[in-house]
Formats: C-alpha cells, sequence, structure tokens
C-alpha cells in the first residue's frame, strides 16, 4: 500500500471519500473488511489492519462489509503504488487475462516468470494473480446480485464461474451469506429489457467534457453521442447488441445499459466501459502531479475531474486513428462513416446504430479505398486489419508503452505520433503522447517562449484544430518540456486538446 498506515488511519476517521478505492480496512475484532468511508463507528487502531486491494483482505480471511460494500469502490489504480509489471498485471486481469488462462500464461505476456509475478504481486498488493481475479469475478457478481433481475444460475456464469456450486461456495467464503440471501429486495421478473449497472468512479468526474470530446467523433451507424448519453453497437458471439451509458444525478458512477443476447457477456463489456471512460483514474493525484509544472498548472485550471476517453475496441480506434491522418476531426467521421456503411455489419439498434463495427477479417480484405480514401492510407488500413486478423499484432501493451509504440511503427503508415494516439486513446497508456500534434504544440506555444526549433508541418491523427494566431513550439521542445508530466503525459495531452476546444468553441 502506498500509504503510512497512521494517514490510511486518520482518513478513516474522518471517511474522506478521497481515499476510497485507495485502501481498505479490515478489523481483526470483527473479522470484517470496510472502505475508509463505511459509516460504521472506527474500530480501534490496535485492531485494524490496512490492504492495497480488496483481494488482499479476503485472502487474509476477512470477509466483506455489508454495510459499505467494498464491491462497489471505485477501485484501486493499477497504478497505485505497484510497480509497472503489477499495472500491467491488473490491467489484463481486469480484461479477463485469468478468465480463461493461467498465471504463468499471465507472466509469459508481461515477459517475466511466474514466481516473479507472484513475488511482485506480493509485494505491492498483498496477494496472488489469481486472488485478484477471483475478487473482481466475487465484486461483479454481488453487484449483478443488487442491480439486476437476473437468476442466480445466470448470475454465476455472468461472473464467470465454471458452475453455481462455485459460486455459491466462494460468495460464502467472501460474504458468510448464500447468493440468495446477500439479494436484498425480491426479484421482479417482467417483460425483457437491458442488463442495468451501476459503474463507480472516484469523484470529480468531467462527463460533460467527455461527451464533448467524444460527439464530433463519433462513428456514424455505430456510435450517437447525445447531452446526456453515450450509446453504441457491440457484438457478442456473433450477434449484435447495444449499449447505453449515461451518468446517476447525486452519486459517484455511471449507469451502464447493455442488450446481449447473453448475459455471460457483461463482464467483457464492463470492463470495456470502465477503460472507455477512464473509471479507474485518480483525477486528484493526476492534477496534483501537473500542477507542479507553472505552464501546464495554467492550462489544466478549471478542468476538474480530467479524464482521457478511452475505446471500447482498440482496433476500432486504431482504424480511425488512420482515417484521421492529415484531416479534420469532420472529415475523418466522414470517412469512418463510409468505412462502416460499405464493409460493417447493418444492424437495428434504435436511432443511428445502423451498423456493427467491420471486424480486421472483413478490413484485410476488402477494397478500403473505394470510400474515397488515398490508397496509401487503405493500404495502411488493410496491413492493419491483417496483422490483428492473423495474431501477428495483438493491441494491448503488457510489456509497455515503449514496446506497443514498436509493434504499431512496424505497420506501414503508421509513424510515432499515430501509435502514441492509439495508445494514448486506444490501450489506455497513461504516458503516451503525441509529440508530433500540431495542436499540441500550439497549445503549449500560448503559455511559454517559442521554440525556433523548425518541426515538420503535421497533424496528428484525429487532432482539435487549434486556432490560426497561436504559434507552436518545435516538437522536440515539447518533448523536453512533457518530460517534467510523466508518468501523466496523456492527460497533460488531454488538457492542452481540451483548451483549444473550448477557444474554439467560443469563437
Amino acid at each position: 500500500m502506498d500509504l503510512a498506515p497512521d494517514v490510511a488511519y486518520q482518513a478513516l476517521r474522518s471517511r474522506d471519500r478521497r481515499f476510497d478505492g485507495r485502501f481498505f480496512v479490515a478489523v481483526r475484532t470483527t473479522g470484517i473488511y470496510c472502505r475508509p468511508i463505511c459509516p460504521a463507528p472506527s474500530p480501534r487502531r490496535e485492531n485494524v489492519e490496512f490492504y492495497a486491494c480488496a483481494a488482499a483482505a479476503e485472502a487474509a480471511g476477512f470477509r466483506a462489509c455489508l454495510r459499505c460494500r467494498p464491491e462497489a469502490s471505485p477501485g484501486t489504480p493499477a497504478w497505485a503504488g505497484s510497480s509497472a509489471v503489477v499495472s500491467r498485471g491488473l490491467r489484463l486481469i481486469r480484461d479477463g487475462a485469468l478468465d480463461d488462462g493461467d498465471a504463468d500464461a499471465l507472466a509469459a505476456r508481461l515477459g517475466v516468470g511466474a514466481r516473479q509475478l507472484r513475488r511482485l504481486f506480493e509485494k505491492h498488493l498483498g496477494t496472488s494473480p489469481a486472488a485478484v481475479a477471483r475478487a473482481r469475478r466475487l465484486h461483479f457478481a454481488r453487484a449483478l446480485l443488487d442491480d439486476t433481475d437476473l437468476s442466480i444460475t445466470r448470475i454465476a456464469f455472468a461472473a464467470g464461474f465454471r458452475s453455481v456450486r462455485q459460486f455459491n461456495h466462494a460468495m460464502l467464503a467472501s460474504f458468510r451469506a448464500s447468493p440468495r440471501a446477500l439479494r436484498r429486495r425480491p426479484v421482479a421478473r417482467g417483460a425483457a429489457g437491458p442488463l442495468s449497472i451501476k459503474l463507480h468512479f472516484r469523484p470529480p468526474f468531467d462527463w460533460q467534457a467527455l461527451l464533448r470530446f467524444l460527439a464530433p467523433r463519433a462513428i456514424p451507424g455505430v456510435e450517437v453521442v447525445t447531452a446526456t448519453a453515450y450509446r453504441r453497437t457491440i457484438e457478442q458471439g456473433g450477434v449484435p447488441g447495444a449499449i447505453e451509458v449515461t451518468s446517476v444525478p447525486g452519486e459517484p458512477c455511471l449507469r451502464l445499459r447493455a442488450w446481449l443476447p447473453d448475459p455471460a457477456g457483461l463482464l467483457p463489456v464492463v470492463e470495456r466501459v470502465r477503460r472507455l471512460f477512464d473509471l479507474t483514474a485518480d483525477p486528484l493525484q493526476i492534477a496534483a502531479h501537473l500542477s507542479a509544472c507553472p505552464t501546464l498548472s495554467r492550462v489544466i485550471a478549471g478542468q476538474v475531474g480530467l479524464r482521457v476517453p478511452g475505446a471500447f475496441d482498440p482496433f476500432e480506434l486504431a482504424v480511425r486513428a488512420i482515417l484521421g491522418q492529415q484531416v479534420s476531426v469532420a472529415g475523418a467521421t466522414t470517412l469512418a462513416g463510409r468505412l462502416v456503411s460499405a464493409f460493417g455489419k447493418p444492424t437495428t439498434a434504435g436511432p443511428g446504430l445502423t451498423h456493427l463495427f467491420p471486424p480486421p477479417e472483413r478490413l484485410a480484405e476488402g477494397d478500403v479505398a473505394s470510400i474515397g480514401l488515398p490508397r496509401a492510407r487503405a493500404a495502411t488500413i488493410r496491413a492493419l486489419a491483417a496483422a490483428v486478423a492473423s495474431g501477428e499484432l495483438v493491441l494491448d501493451s503488457p510489456l509497455g508503452l515503449e514496446d506497443a509504440v514498436a509493434r504499431l511503427c512496424r505497420i506501414p503508415g503508421i509513424g510515432p505520433w499515430t501509435a502514441h494516439y492509439v495508445a494514448l486513446r486506444g490501450l489506455g497508456e497513461p504516458d503516451a503522447f503525441p509529440a508530433g500534434d500540431l495542436g499540441l504544440r500550439k497549445a503549449l506555444g500560448r503559455g511559454g517562449a517559442p521554440d525556433s526549433t523548425r518541426a515538420p508541418r503535421q497533424r496528428a491523427p484525429d487532432s482539435t484544430r487549434a486556432p490560426r494566431q497561436r504559434a507552436p513550439i518545435s516538437e522536440r521542445a515539447l518533448e523536453r518540456a512533457a518530460e517534467a508530466w510523466r508518468p501523466w503525459r496523456a492527460y497533460a495531452a488531454l488538457a492542452l486538446w481540451t483548451r483549444l476546444m473550448n477557444e474554439e468553441e467560443k469563437r
């Protein structure tokens, strides 16, 4: 855990919401572990232990509090107090790496031995990768018990358990109660409708800023972004579906509604939505770090609850980024709509949702240039699609940002700035930074002395247009300035883009 025990205890006594999800409190006299915001009377200091994650508390034999519900915590950020290997391991576990695999396979993906991986998890989190994966399934099932009318059997399989017996045993061990006893309300069977679940986050959270960023980049036919909601088509086992995400007034959470052919696919959808809206970030800690830079502090002033808009599907985002090379946001959106119309599978999922995004196999063989795309750029999309379809390119970053960028740059037509943009939004890399972006260079140029170094006049994919009068600094100068922003350069980039977007809107 990255907090001193005495500091953690003071946070517990004050019920400071800034620490919710950053650690958990286990009480020896009751055998229960809680969130630091639990309304129960504070235990004595000598009776408590602190854990970095819920899985560690459960592995130590403590059961979850039924009052503060640790499963509803916004989640410990993957980077908090962890090594890079543990951070990336947590991300892969959230993406389901241990649902069908084992710790040895996870370690291989991370480039370390299985024993070393277990040692790092024990050192930084106080538990094993398998325990983290188990807690993930248990807490998801607990949320389904409260938020849905699904049967116990369907919840068991939706949470990734292989049998109802295994599910019942795990719930009893963790909560000291059966799934049926934990369900706080009677199940009302009615007409079939969407699965609905709350996704918690750590405040502050600027929902409107995310929607403003996503709206002009929404892929026609696949995504619809309104002033209050995000909707899109998805596919599960070859069957079309859809999701809708809205905010929950007065609560630190989003509401996800999913129309799925099988509830067993809900957990992967939830994790993708969490990544799309950057729900595991700690905005206060990130803002505090970035504010230490005088120039950037002026930029992020007023941008409360900054999050990096991610992507539901990394391949979709990579294609969208290539379409956005050397064109405006509106132009890239038009091309994306044409691509979907020509190669996507038609579906009916509500107003404006008419297609699924085309899979890699379809684009690898399709005449992508037929949508009005330059042949070189069409060849890049086809090469990307072929590499993903064959398994040659896996769009994740278990070995780090540099490895992810290097693998993307092996595709002809993808350069460093495009690769960093894909890593920033598609792979969720918090330190990705497309320094070649003209908008970023102009945004910082206003606050500091312009650098005379000549830089290539190129636009990063999907970047926001900057005011003409803003004198850009060079790419090299931007890279030097951004060194102070590590490991949160992606958030600095978003702050600069947001500044430009706000200025454009005022005109």
